[in-house]
């Protein structure tokens, strides 16, 4: 089919169809990890990005293309997960800006909002690195606009747009080193173009069923009986919306988000509210959704809105629980990221308020970390990731919480956030904490021992799949065939005993006689050194030895 343009129901279409063919195609993404462990999640977190974007579609396809990709930018803006998630998330920001104002859309004009796409996503990385998503995408834009003519249709445009992707993916060991060393691709590059690939089918009406991709959350079947004709409104209403701000209305001059969250507050709780252009993003529990609707339809109309009974929208196998109350205001809070109950447990014991669950293979959403930042209700939160994949997300939720100061430190390994975190001093004004932390960050070794997934040579070790390797960052230094021996040579590797002391964390996968049996034999070995053995529970590390 010839188009000479995109109207809001196709654009829906293709975004739906992009999610479904990754969502068919996402472990194959997550097998392209330069790391012979099992940590690719490239795939996971750019899906769950996008299928929140997706979802955000549900029975609004017949908008105008810009209302459609304003809800689809703000369903990945609060579900982006890992780099590669942000990194798409701020791709469909940008091609959202782009189509604003558009009911409709020509060739000319979709290329001018994928180049939106190109400066929104450089934009948000304090440090691009080429060779990645972002080459891939610059490249097919760019490539395929210059190729428009009188004559182009879509199907050309998308044609072209994907050979120059699959080509500029070619290019990307050839820009990073890491992809050659390892013999692969960039896995984010390759997760776009799966995506892409599901949009242009689309324009030859062969898309995929969204509905086949296997996590589309499922309806619940509401129990009406729970809220009967005498019943009180105990919970109030779950009241979320997109608010297009209207010129004329008092509109944009006369708008204020601090004005309309003091007010949101004063009759609900529970709030997030952000602005994106002229577009608000609400969600509040209130008694009163009628007062919420009327106060802010003075500045413009609603894009979407949902009204839900939060007696009947909790309601699952058991009856509804009364809402977590709110913490009273304090000045500092801390937020961590990890996985395992053990780790967690140590985080707690260090003075966490909260432990958003994450790490390797498992990024948390920027949404997890803004109920955490609602939840704990501090002037100044500090976040510590603990995980290089995840800082990003961490400070995109920064972006979007507005009611406390965030501060993200740069811990990548979960030994740097238990070393800033226990030195924290909340004497000190905010801006010292950060620069003390930073600097202690910065000289915590954290090495980790992993059973390798597949075969490779790295670094000059030669890696045989099941064995297990012990490494720092991206540096691996040997692998062996007995996990204590991986452990014990990873030690003497990174000098344990130039420190003063060694933290011992033993994984799920470990048995606590064999993490004992190994902690003496490190004390015993390194006699200057203090050993402290912590049963952490984590997933995929079988020991991460921390120094300090």
């Amino acid at each position: 089919m010839n188009r000479e343009v995109l109207d809001g129901y196709t654009f829906a279409n293709m975004l739906r169809s992009g999610a479904a063919a990754l969502g068919e195609k996402r472990e194959e993404v997550n097998l392209l990890n330069v790391f012979p462990i099992p940590d690719g999640d490239t795939g996971d977190n750019m899906f769950m990005t996008i299928d929140s974007g997706a979802n955000e579609l549900s029975g609004k396809t017949d908008a105008s293309i810009d209302v459609v990709a304003a809800n689809a930018a703000k369903g990945m803006l609060l579900g982006a997960r890992g780099n590669s998630g942000v990194i798409l998330s701020r791709i469909f920001a940008g091609i959202a800006h782009g189509m604003e104002g558009y009911d409709k859309i020509d060739i000319k004009g979709l290329a001018s909002a994928l180049e939106s796409g190109v400066d929104e996503a450089y934009r948000a990385v304090s440090m691009p690195v080429e060779g990645t998503i972002l080459t891939v995408y610059k490249d097919a834009v760019r490539y395929a606009s210059a190729r428009i003519n009188e004559n182009s249709t879509f199907e050309d445009f998308f044609d072209d747009f994907l050979k120059e992707c699959h080509s500029s993916l070619d290019r990307t060991p050839e820009m990073l080193a890491v992809l050659k060393e390892s013999g692969v691709v960039d896995s984010g590059g390759a997760g776009f173009i799966y995506i892409a690939e599901g949009m242009r089918r689309v324009l030859g009406n062969d898309s995929i069923s969204y509905s086949e991709t296997a996590v589309v959350p499922q309806k619940k079947t509401l129990d009406l009986d729970l809220f009967g004709e005498d019943t009180e409104l105990v919970f109030g209403y779950c009241t979320e919306f997109l608010l297009r701000l209207q010129e004329g209305m008092p509109g944009k001059e006369a708008f204020s988000l601090p004005v309309l969250k003091d007010y949101l507050n004063s009759i609900g709780d529970s709030l997030v509210a952000f602005r994106d252009g002229s577009i608000v993003k609400v969600h509040v529990h209130t008694k009163e959704p009628g007062a919420v609707l009327s106060f802010c339809q003075k500045y413009g109309e609603f894009l979407t809105l949902k009204i839900e009974n939060m007696t009947l929208q909790h309601h699952d196998t058991e009856t509804a629980k009364v809402a977590k109350p709110v913490n009273k205001r304090k000045k500092y809070g801390i937020v961590s990221v990890a996985a395992g109950k053990g780790v967690k447990d140590m985080f707690y014991s260090l003075g966490c308020d909260a432990v958003v669950d994450g790490g390797q293979s498992m990024n948390p959403s920027a949404e997890d970390f803004v109920k955490a930042f609602r939840d704990i209700n501090a002037d100044t939160i500090f976040v510590f990731p603990n995980n290089s994949n995840i800082i990003l997300t961490a400070k995109q939720a920064a972006e979007l919480y507005t009611d406390s100061v965030i501060r993200v430190i740069p811990a990548k390994t979960i030994g740097e956030g238990y070393a800033a975190i226990s030195m924290f001093d909340n004497t000190e004004d905010a801006e010292g904490i950060v620069n003390e932390l930073t600097e202690i960050v910065g000289g915590v070794v954290t090495g980790v021992v992993s059973k390798a997934n597949r075969g490779t040579e790295k670094n000059g070790v030669a890696i045989k799949e099941g064995d297990y390797i012990g490494f720092v960052d991206d540096t691996i230094y040997l692998d062996e065939a007995v996990r204590t021996k991986a452990l014990n040579g990873l030690a003497e590797s990174i000098k344990t005993g130039d420190y003063d002391v060694a933290l011992l964390i033993a994984g799920d996968a470990v048995p606590s006689d064999e993490a004992q049996k190994m902690k003496e034999e490190l004390a015993d070995l390194y006699k200057r050194t203090e050993v402290i053995l912590i049963d952490g529970q984590q997933p995929i590390y079988d020991y991460m030895l921390v120094l300090m």
